[in-house]
């Protein structure tokens, strides 16, 4: 499970925009925001650096679950 959404809406940013960043479609993205699919490992870090976050801020804690 990933936080990707939630950061998103802190950070004031769509999905469009980050789909645009990362070369990828808006469905794909938001599948990703949506918790429907999880990214690649190389997909998660590319988030994370376009997000200028750390990517364990885009994950949740299986203890969170």
């Amino acid at each position: 499970m990933n936080r990707i959404k939630e950061v998103l809406g802190t950070k004031g940013i769509t999905q469009k925009w980050l789909a645009k960043q990362m070369g990828k479609s808006y469905n794909m993205v938001n599948s990703y925001a949506q918790n429907r699919r999880q990214p690649s490992l190389e997909d998660l870090y590319k988030i994370a650096e376009i997000l200028d976050v750390e990517v364990n801020e885009l994950l949740i804690e299986r203890k969170e679950l």
